[in-house]
């Protein structure tokens, strides 16, 4: 077996872990603080004192590496140091006993090292805030501190040399790994080619391709190729909702049918769908699946490595059966997986997981971002932040006395924010001194005060301490790319810190990885997402012609129709005319799309008045899973009817409806974003960074059109299909509008007496 290295805390990590899973908030020193710390230790030692001292060993081809934190040769003693803040009874069991086992290796190593018949092992922590250290010691003799090595060793090398062998043959899979269909479709294999090329290079690919060629198994086909060639250990395939995750399982299921487990596939979900218990808190006193955790998660892990598929059911039952955690398992498999499918948020997020293990495992990790024109909306949210003034209350409330009057300053300054004359104050380009000083202020004594008080996490204090703690971060941060909003609001200010151009923050991600492939049916103007998602300049370009012919998709515009919001009433009867008309002409399953759900209402209500014969439903706001399953389960292959549905909704993209499930769709809106205060200063923006010429497209223009790209391609899903696409606003038909709709698109223009609002 090949030889390989671990560190002395990933080998502890794996191998020495006991007692409960305990989550409740203790909070950490910095890394900053953390070396401070170190440094503070090292001084009140004697000057014979070592410090980091190198240390390894190679038993069977594994070789323990680390530094010892110091060694005192007179007093014959190796510590290992831990900064903290807090409570020191409050530093988790299993913590302590992580750090011991550290304590221990290291120990065990000096020992061999240095032929010495034991020493005194001791955790020093040390009070970050206090400057108080506390240690744990115990004299151990070399045989013993030697047979508790052997024992992690042995742990490990049994586990290393399963992970080696399956290492091998999931890269022979991947070698042998043919297409699953006899041949590709149009535009597909040049998209896996791109896909391919991306990933085994190390480079960023931005691809458009029409939808319905199969851009998913595109993708995923080559990032499973590229991982012999360019050595990656992982490849996570990010989506930004559950249509999309689900598609890329399937097509990872599609590539290993027989399921024999060549490459291991790990579904990541959100903790409130996973977790069983959400009435609990996750720790052992109070979760019966986080008490004794770490004692029953062996067995788990390794009955979850034999799952080929651990979908997020599957990973279910598997923590079922063992009683342990299922989120708390996921987060410990994707260690062990492969191929990883998730949210764009385990990746891009400020404390995206699958990054920072990236960093901390040094991961070769590749990044497929599906859909990736929604990255640009959920990055923003992503490195935005806000708190309010009933926030600050509700904090203020549960706070104790002695704490109480910490709040009076920042309370104070939010109510001199409000101007005089009312009204909200958008896009500021500086956040106020004297407001990021009472931010500071507070922060620093809640932090000292939860520190020393453990609190339930749903605790409105600590909720309050986390927004703010994150606020004063973005704060720190804050540039050109963002804006400051301060908004009055019938209860109070709210306080607003407003990404609008994430790309500074994204970049750094993009570095980390080893190739990102960004991929979507609308990436167009390419330039537009180069300069907002921040890809770096030797970004590749891909737009896959469409295999689709204009006689499949028979597309109409409308003029003498408006969809203008100022137009909205007298736009009911051309609206509801028009689709009744089509639905008489060729009854089947329609969507009809409009700008908001109060629109929505009004036309359904008209088509009902209209039309009472014609089958109507509706999408309704805050739909569950289960409501928008039964929502296109009314798409069936010999049903009849209209679905409406909001623009840049759950439906309008994401959505697979073959044949004769959907054979048109009824777009009564051009898309834009509302002309308001909020967009405008979004405007100002993009002409600071990117030019006047463009701020009004970058704003209004490109994310609207996106989406009628994105809701028109429901229709037509592959080289068989047939359909209608009815455009119902005259402003279609512009000529800067139409160059920005599919080019193959033959647009019929009809004339309509009509006038309609949007």
């Amino acid at each position: 077996m090949k030889a390989w290295t671990v560190g002395v805390r990933a080998l502890c990590e794996f191998t020495a872990r006991s007692g409960d899973l305990d989550l409740r908030f203790t909070p950490a020193a910095t890394a900053q603080e953390g070396i401070l710390g170190h440094q503070q230790l090292r001084l009140r030692r004697p000057e014979h004192y070592e410090a980091e001292v190198p240390l390894s060993y190679e038993m069977e081809g594994l070789v323990v590496r680390g530094r010892a934190d110091g060694f005192d040769p007179v007093s014959n003693c190796l510590e290992e140091l831990k900064t903290y803040r807090g409570a020191f009874d409050a530093i988790p069991e299993h913590h302590r006993r992580l750090h011991q086992a550290q304590a221990k290796v290291y120990a065990a190593m000096l020992c061999q090292a240095r032929d010495l018949p034991g020493m005194t092992v001791s955790v020093v922590y040390y009070h970050v805030d206090k400057h108080k250290e506390t240690s744990v010691s115990e004299y151990l003799e070399h045989a013993d501190l030697w047979a508790f090595f052997e024992q992690q060793c042995r742990l490990y090398l049994e586990w290393g040399r399963q992970e080696q062998k399956h290492r091998l043959a999931r890269d022979q899979a991947c070698t042998a790994l043919q297409f699953p269909f006899d041949q590709f479709r149009a535009g597909q294999r040049q998209l896996a080619v791109a896909a391919f090329r991306a990933q085994r290079d190390a480079q960023c690919l931005l691809a458009q391709a029409p939808t319905g060629i199969g851009k998913t198994l595109a993708v995923v086909f080559p990032g499973l190729k590229a991982m012999p060639e360019a050595g990656l250990d992982k490849l996570f395939y990010l989506t930004a909702k559950n249509s999309g995750r689900q598609m890329a399982l399937d097509a990872l299921q599609r590539l290993n049918p027989e399921g024999e487990g060549a490459w291991r596939v790990l579904e990541m979900v959100a903790r409130d769908k996973q977790c069983p218990n959400p009435d609990k808190a996750c720790h052992g006193q109070s979760c019966p699946l986080a008490e004794g955790f770490y004692d029953r998660l062996p067995a788990a892990r390794q009955q979850a490595l034999e799952q080929p598929m651990l979908t997020s059911q599957r990973l279910q039952e598997v923590a079922s059966e063992h009683q342990v955690c299922p989120y708390y398992l996921s987060q410990e498999m994707l260690r062990w997986a492969d191929a990883i499918v998730g949210d764009y948020n385990y990746f891009f997020d400020t404390h995206a997981v699958l990054y920072s293990q990236t960093l901390v495992q040094q991961w070769r990790s590749a990044v497929l971002v599906d859909e990736a024109h929604n990255l640009v909306e959920r990055a923003r949210s992503m490195y935005s932040a806000s708190f309010s003034q009933v926030q600050l209350r509700m904090a203020r409330k549960a706070a104790p006395s002695a704490l109480k009057r910490h709040f009076t300053p920042l309370t104070r300054l939010m109510e001199d924010l409000i101007p005089e004359e009312g009204g909200d104050q958008w896009g500021l380009e500086k956040i106020p001194e004297d407001l990021l000083e009472q931010c500071d202020y507070l922060a620093a004594r809640l932090g000292a005060y939860v520190a020393e008080n453990p609190m339930p996490q749903d605790s409105p204090l600590l909720q309050f301490y986390f927004e703010l703690l994150y606020f004063v971060d973005l704060a720190g941060q804050f540039g050109s790319h963002s804006l400051f909003d301060i908004l009055a609001q019938r209860d109070g200010v709210l306080l607003n810190l407003r990404n609008i151009v994430p790309a500074p923050f994204l970049a750094e991600r993009y570095g980390d990885a080893h190739g990102v492939v960004l991929f979507s049916g609308t990436m167009n103007p390419s330039q537009f997402y180069r300069n907002v998602l921040g890809l770096p300049p030797s970004t590749a370009e891909l737009n896959v012609a469409s295999p689709y012919r204009a006689e499949q998709l028979r597309v109409r515009q409308y003029a003498g129709l408006s969809t203008r919001y100022a137009d909205r009433a007298q736009s009911l009867s051309g609206v509801c005319d028009i689709v009744g008309q089509a639905y008489q002409e060729q009854p089947g399953n329609y969507l009809l799309f409009l700008s908001s759900f109060d629109y929505l209402e009004q036309v359904s209500q008209a088509l009902q008045e209209r039309w009472p014969d014609m089958p109507l439903w509706h999408q309704q706001p805050g739909m569950s899973d289960l409501q928008r399953t039964q929502f296109l389960d009314r798409f069936t292959l010999d049903g009849k009817g209209v679905g409406l549905a909001v623009l840049g909704g759950a439906f309008s993209e994401g959505v697979d409806l073959p044949g004769k499930r959907l054979i048109g769709a009824f777009i009564a809106t051009l898309g834009l974003p509302q002309f308001n205060p909020a967009n405008e200063s979004v405007r100002h923006v993009m002409a600071r960074l990117f030019g006047e010429r463009r701020a009004y497209d970058y704003t209004y223009l490109y994310p609207g059109l996106r989406k009628i790209t994105q809701a028109a391609g429901r229709v037509i899903r592959d080289e068989q299909d047939q359909g209608f696409v009815y455009l119902l606003d005259e402003r279609y038909g512009q000529r800067r509008v139409q160059q920005l709709l599919p080019d193959w698109w033959q647009i019929e223009q009809v004339r309509t007496d009509a006038r309609s609002a949007q």
